[in-house]
């Protein structure tokens, strides 16, 4: 790669960071917001799930827009508006501004986010260079997340209103190198296309709606759950409808022909929503029932960022010899390994008997996360890039709003009381729900595995792979054998 090229990528990891680091300083500031503006369980999970969702829900519009008004413009655009919205959430003093703050900024991470990762896709060409620079990229958003962890603990012990207040100084930073360093690019030839308003909002009402649906559950009727999650399908069908009949839609219905696109984002979003919802009850565990401090809670979660090394280090060699789809089914099964290990999770564990379930988290991190990346976007046509990342994160952030409702849900129904016992009763139950996403996605992966052995099989004699299935839609995709590979 020449210098140029090193410094966009340079940029855009610094822009990944940032949302890994932010991210990862307020799930240790919770229980400090939380004391200071005396939140309940269900409002401080919408703290969470508030920017998660603004960053699931918009994500495709972002993507598109990615492709129709140009990359540098939306990835500068967005990110000034990240800068201001994550200073507005210091100054927060009631818990709903501080929730509007979060979306907001969600919103601007779901324009900034797949802007980023689709310049990187269309400026280094699809092979070892492309892998290379990708697997670099979700490195540095682990190092964000293990460092945010860190980060997190020292401001939060010293007011928690820092955690919104750094990011403004890092996102400068990276502001001027955006500027200075990101070459423009001439303005995408829309061809009359436009921005389909009608399925951005469809789509994001039904996963608001959902969400909302699953976080209720236990204060409402279930009639009442019942109809929010069923309008929330209804939506996400009249999504379906409106995208087959638009001219320019938001998601051309033909890129979901790629059996590896799919299961790629179906188990993103699996993986997102078991490791999200396990962090949260563990830092809930550890803070509320142990006693234990940000900046303690920090170091002992920091473990989980090993996959900042290992990510650049070791899964290239490990895809090299394996393929993507080998490497994911068996982080997968490594992140059901470590949420089993907490199953029985006792009041008074030890960190020593923690930490083998937490660096398996990180390992397995590494070994799903960059390879996701890769699959999702391999054989995409450029025009559909910034679509194709917004597909990959929409799964990533949708799981991660649905893995934090669903396991509040649980652990407030199992919880009978404000005894330790009782509240150690409604994490163990919580914890249930992380190792079920994580079988489940699993599952999903493993039909890659099949799929590509059928074709191995159906390989013509001499060892050489039939080649790649095609759309035969405008801007096809590419089937990779199996999940990718």
């Amino acid at each position: 790669m020449t210098g140029r090229a090193w410094g966009v990528l340079f940029v855009l990891c610094g822009a990944i960071f940032l949302e890994g680091i932010d991210v990862a300083m307020l799930n240790v500031a919770l229980p400090a917001i939380r004391d200071d503006l005396d939140l309940s369980t269900g409002t401080l999970q919408w703290v969470m799930s508030a920017y998660v969702l603004g960053y699931g829900g918009f994500m495709l519009l972002g993507g598109r827009a990615a492709d129709l008004f140009g990359r540098r413009r939306m990835f500068v655009l967005w990110l000034v508006v990240f800068l201001l919205f994550s200073g507005l959430g210091g100054l927060a003093t009631e818990g709903w501004m501080l929730i509007v703050a979060r979306f907001v900024t969600g919103v601007a991470a779901a324009f900034m986010t797949p802007a980023g990762l689709s310049i990187i896709t269309t400026g280094f060409p699809e092979g070892p260079q492309r892998d290379k620079a990708l697997l670099v990229y979700a490195g540095t958003a682990a190092g964000g997340f293990s460092i945010g962890l860190v980060v997190g603990g020292l401001l939060s012990a010293i007011d928690w209103r820092w955690v919104f207040f750094a990011p403004v100084i890092l996102s400068l930073g990276i502001l001027l190198a955006a500027l200075a360093l990101i070459p423009a690019s001439p303005r995408p030839d829309r061809g009359g296309q436009g921005v389909d308003l009608a399925g951005a909002v469809t789509v994001t009402a039904g996963i608001l709606l959902l969400v909302f649906g699953v976080e209720r559950a236990t204060h409402v009727p279930a009639a009442w759950t019942v109809g929010t999650v069923g309008t929330a399908l209804l939506l996400f069908l009249a999504f379906a409808v409106i995208e087959r009949a638009s001219s320019s839609p938001l998601v051309r219905p033909g890129i979901f022909r790629s059996g590896s696109l799919v299961r790629a984002n179906v188990a993103g979003l699996l993986f997102a929503a078991g490791f999200f919802g396990f962090q949260f009850i563990v830092v809930l565990y550890l803070q509320e029932l142990r006693g234990w401090s940000s900046l303690q809670t920090s170091f002992a979660l920091i473990v989980i960022g090993v996959d900042a090394v290992l990510s650049p280090l070791l899964t290239p060699k490990l895809v090299a010899r394996f393929g993507h789809a080998r490497v994911i089914f068996g982080g997968l099964l490594v992140a059901s390994l470590s949420y089993a290990l907490f199953l029985p999770l006792g009041a008074d564990w030890t960190y020593a008997a923690m930490f083998p379930g937490l660096l398996l988290l990180g390992v397995a991190f590494s070994l799903v996360y960059g390879p996701l990346t890769i699959v999702a976007t391999d054989g995409v046509a450029e025009e559909e890039q910034g679509v194709a990342g917004g597909l990959l994160y929409t799964s990533f952030q949708f799981g991660a709003a649905v893995g934090l409702s669903a396991v509040t849900a649980v652990n407030i129904t199992a919880t009978d009381g404000a005894s330790p016992a009782a509240l150690l009763d409604g994490y163990r139950a919580a914890l249930v729900v992380p190792l079920a996403a994580a079988l489940i996605a699993a599952a999903v992966s493993a039909s890659g595995l099949r799929t590509r052995r059928a074709r191995a099989d159906s390989a013509p004699v001499g060892g050489h792979r039939a080649g790649p299935e095609r759309s035969d839609a405008p801007g096809g995709v590419e089937q990779p054998a199996g999940l990718g590979s």
